[in-house]
């Protein structure tokens, strides 16, 4: 069974699910030089605690080999992954946590959320991410499992937007594809068929904390804007000069290791 299938039917990118949200390929993309990041290889998605037998049934049908879960302890615990019943796939996460208590998860105390509050608190996660040790830890983890691991992987955090939105544009920044392109495919998550999917996982504990919420803070939280990987990238730019020089003094993608990534990924 192919992920073509009509058993597993697709609305572009994404992939018609009934307890995962956001599940798409984010390969695709044209390459500098010529050719386009490999279809099929490259999958991210938001947690699968919910996921249906049905969905597993696909995720297994995507025969995905490397799952990287960018989630901290703290949320693999509180909401494990479904597995399907032959699932063999390599499981990389980091022992401990990688983000305190993300906005659009609830947490930070009683506050009245306002639109404005809820694009900075996000801006704040951005802002921090470049140098948090543990996102440092696992996306080095991502681009060596990437480089080293035979057939498809799956990226995926809470939401499947924030860490792992960065993850992909990482990933298709070293492949070789235009910043507009990775931006567009980051913005694509406001595009996901399953939004109500995410609103079920996290709105009611959302609400307990910041009340019923005007929908353009909503959407801060549970969306994603062009200003947050902007500012991922002037974070790293202002500390490292480029993203290029960031991926390899930091995360680990020299020279040799970009470019069997390219071999891999890119036709």
């Amino acid at each position: 069974m192919t992920s073509d299938s009509p058993q597993h039917p697709r609305i572009g990118p994404f992939y018609v699910t009934e307890g995962i949200h956001n599940l798409r390929d984010y390969g695709g993309h044209a390459v500098a030089g010529g050719g386009r990041v490999r279809t099929g290889l490259l999958l991210r998605s938001g947690q699968h605690i919910e996921a249906s037998d049905r969905d597993l049934e696909l995720v297994h049908a995507l025969d995905i080999r490397t799952v990287i879960d960018l989630r901290g302890t703290s949320e693999r615990e509180g909401f494990p992954c479904r597995r399907h019943p032959a699932f063999a796939a390599q499981v990389i996460a980091y022992d401990g946590e990688t983000s305190n208590s993300p906005p659009h998860e609830g947490g930070g105390g009683q506050v009245v959320m306002t639109p404005q509050k809820a694009r900075e608190r996000m801006l704040a996660v951005y802002t921090r991410m470049p140098v948090n040790p543990a996102m440092i830890w696992v996306f080095r983890e991502y681009f060596r499992a990437l480089g080293e691991h035979e057939g498809a992987s799956l990226v995926h955090c809470f939401a499947g937007k924030d860490r792992t939105g960065i993850a992909a544009s990482l990933l298709l920044h070293v492949l070789g594809v235009h910043r507009d392109d990775y931006t567009a495919e980051f913005l694509r998550t406001n595009d996901a068929p399953t939004r109500a999917i995410l609103e079920r996982q996290s709105l009611p504990r959302m609400e307990a904390h910041y009340g019923k919420m005007d929908p353009e803070a909503l959407h801060n939280l549970m969306g994603v804007l062009p200003e947050y990987i902007d500012t991922y990238i002037a974070e790293v730019t202002r500390e490292h000069g480029s993203l290029d020089a960031y991926c390899e003094t930091i995360l680990g993608v020299d020279g040799a290791r970009k470019e069997r990534l390219r071999a891999r990924f890119v036709a």
